[in-house]
Order: structure tokens, then sequence, then C-alpha cells
């Protein structure tokens, strides 16, 4: 049986979260330019880890993965910019945070364990 990918599951929860939220400032807070700029960086980040996976190398997978870091710390960015501008409630904004945090330290542990095994050859 398959072992199941721990990132590629939490980066696909964490897109829908997001995904959710960008509707809800769409709709709600008519906030149309910051819900666009946390969708597109807020679900970049699985579809990145998605194309790491699929990589056709180790290089190629470290890039990608290089990739959906940043688009982590970029929607850790908005998410902190529409916490601190009352876009949305503490509570919801502390655990995307959350979130977004654990997924930064997964991939960040996922991109120096495979610089490491590529150098031990």
């Amino acid at each position: 049986m398959k072992e199941e990918n721990i990132i590629l599951q939490k980066t696909y929860a964490f897109a829908v979260r997001i995904v959710r939220l960008s509707q809800y400032l769409s709709k709600e807070k008519q906030a149309f330019q910051l819900a666009d700029q946390i969708r597109r960086s807020g679900t970049s980040i699985g579809a990145n880890m998605e194309e790491a996976v699929g990589g056709l190398s180790r290089k190629d997978f470290i890039m990608k993965a290089g990739i959906a870091y940043k688009e982590a710390r970029e929607t850790h960015y908005w998410l902190r910019l529409l916490r601190d501008t009352d876009y949305i409630a503490p509570p919801q904004a502390a655990s995307l945070l959350n979130d977004c945090e654990e997924i930064l330290k997964i991939i960040t542990a996922i991109i120096r364990s495979s610089r490491e095994t590529s150098t031990n050859y």
C-alpha cells in the first residue's frame, strides 16, 4: 500500500482553507485585491509541492520545493496583514498562521534533507 505524503495532504487542506478565506474576503469584505493575493500564494504552495514530487531529478525537486517555501512565506505575510488590518479575526488568523508555520517547517526539513542526501553521493 502506498504511504501517504503528509506535506501534500497538509498543503492541499491549507489550500482549501485559503480558497474559502478568499471567497469570504471577496464576498463579505469586498477586499478583492487581498483575496486574490492570498488565494494565489496560498494555493501555489501545494501546487509546487505536487510538482516537486513529480520532479524529474533531485535538483528539480529541490527547486520546486524552494518555490513552495517562498509561496508559504508570502502567504504568511498576507495572513499577518489581514489580521493586523482587521480583515480576519485573531482566532482565525492564528489557526491559519499556525498551519502555515507548520508547512514552512516541514518544507524546510524536506529541502535540507534533500540537499544533504544529494551531497552524500
